[in-house]
């Protein structure tokens, strides 16, 4: 057993910090002085320990010393053979996972509704998706999780997959039957690789989903810096005795910076050290914050705080009940127009808005009275805005067509056609509602006029479209030829 309350990587800063060592390396503002107003804004302590990589410090990229200490407490705590620490974001985890695990022409089987991470990296590595379509909730307009009949027909059908890529939850708190899932994968001689980017508490709090890692999942990427209190752009690889550790960190390091942040760094070490130890206390307020919450909103009328009556032992194996997804539909108002009014009226800022819903993001710095004056502002909003829902979408994914993989038509030629006229052509973009970040269409799918109609009346809400070369969106990337996938 390691010493949880110990902070390596913290530790050996602060020394640093009391020395008075001449800094002839980079980065340029010297500790700050050649950067006054930068300095003054963000403080003088985080210009002393915006440092870079030196023997006293260790290196991300080959850890030896302070870092690999860090990195083998949160091994531990998180129940992992081992973790890396990352701080190109959990998107890079996410990449190293898949690269890790295929190659260009490798089959990876994965729910259509991904993070664009996975997809990103499929464009990089050239593997091809094989997608499981999710289970719909249509009142609410969110996919669900993977089904087991689902998962089970997708192997029988290509055996010669290297992986299966599961969402631990889904940014709306959906879970799969991760069990089930690993071992019908493993039977199989697949990997299973975990995108846990909303799922960090899972591994500390108690009566939550089954974390991955706990699951048997052969790798799991986590977003310490949304519900594990680090700094923004932080994140946690961790695999299982499974893979190569030493071949894991080459991998990482053909994307990974080679100035890593030691202000993100350090923030993942305390911020596992504040879980190790009190994790459990942290996650149970937080359930009780968001029960409070859920009960409240849905004492209003109209709004549904959804909550575990989704649970259906499959495509809803569990739900987390840290996340408070608020649908909006029947005050005859998008989520993301509610989402707006919230920010702009009330001065309350949502982790997202979406045709249907909002997203409380509920965390280890939430307070009651933080919740109580959301609940007072839906109050307010259905009062002043509720009108008539007749006409409302509710549609959250369009199953896609898949014609080319996200490689070849990323890399195809190209030509650039109105949004209006790419209807029955292959797109070579993303295109995507961001939040959540899950892609309407991505690169090598064929635009329907359903997809078409999704993105407009999406914009016409307010929903943020991206991915795009076109910031406007109104053109989308084709590819020129028309062949079939395959041909």
């Amino acid at each position: 057993m390691l010493d949880q309350t110990r902070a390596p990587l913290y530790e050996a800063l602060k020394e640093f910090n009391q020395k008075r060592v001449v800094p002839f390396d980079v980065p340029g503002h010297k500790r700050g002085r050649g950067n006054p107003e930068l300095t003054e804004f963000l403080g003088q302590q985080v210009m002393n320990i915006d440092v870079n990589s030196m023997k006293p410090l260790d290196n991300l990229n080959h850890p030896s010393s302070v870092i690999k200490e860090a990195e083998s407490l949160a091994a531990e705590a998180f129940g992992a053979h081992h973790a890396f620490f990352m701080v190109n974001g959990t998107t890079s985890a996410v990449q190293a996972m898949v690269f890790a695990t295929v190659k260009r022409g490798d089959k990876i089987i994965l729910p259509r509704n991904v993070h664009r991470s996975v997809l990103n990296a499929l464009v990089l590595c050239g593997a091809v998706p094989v997608y499981i379509n999710p289970e719909m909730n249509k009142r609410l307009g969110i996919s669900l999780g993977m089904s087991i009949k689902s998962v089970a027909q997708a192997i029988a059908e290509n055996p010669d997959a290297k992986a299966i890529f599961v969402n631990n939850p889904t940014y709306y708190g959906i879970c799969s039957d991760l069990e089930s899932i690993v071992k019908l994968a493993h039977k199989a001689d697949m990997y299973v690789l975990a995108d846990e980017a909303h799922g960090t508490h899972l591994y500390f709090g108690e009566n939550l989903p089954q974390s991955a890692l706990a699951a048997g999942c052969d790798m799991a990427a986590v977003s310490m810096h949304k519900s594990g209190g680090s700094l923004t752009q932080s994140s946690i690889l961790l695999i299982n005795d499974k893979v190569n550790p030493d071949y894991m960190r080459q991998v990482i390091n053909l994307t990974s910076t080679t100035s890593a942040s030691y202000l993100l760094l350090s923030s993942l070490d305390l911020s596992r050290k504040h879980m190790a130890i009190n994790g459990k206390e942290i996650m149970e307020r937080v359930v009780d914050l968001v029960k409070y919450a859920r009960d409240e909103v849905n004492e209003i009328g109209d709004y549904w705080a959804l909550g575990s009556e989704l649970v259906d032992g499959d495509a809803v194996f569990a739900f987390d009940d840290t996340k408070l997804t608020i649908n909006t539909l029947d005050i005859g108002l998008a989520g993301i127009e509610v989402y707006d009014l919230l920010r702009d009226e009330y001065d309350i800022q949502m982790e997202l808005g979406d045709i249907a819903n909002i997203l409380a993001y509920v965390s280890i710095g939430d307070r009651k009275s933080d919740l109580e004056r959301l609940v007072s502002a839906l109050v307010d909003i259905r009062r002043r805005y509720k009108k008539d829902k007749t006409g409302m979408w509710t549609q959250e994914y369009v199953n896609p067509d898949v014609v080319f993989t996200p490689q070849d038509a990323f890399y195809g030629e190209k030509e650039a056609v109105s949004i209006d006229d790419s209807i029955g052509r292959v797109c070579t973009e993303f295109v995507m509602a961001y939040p959540p970040g899950i892609p309407i269409l991505a690169p090598g799918e064929r635009i329907t006029k359903d997809i078409i109609d999704y993105i407009v009346y999406a914009k016409e809400k307010g929903c943020l479209i991206t991915g795009t070369e076109d910031l406007e969106v109104k053109k989308l990337n084709v590819l020129k030829e028309r062949r079939v996938y395959g041909g």
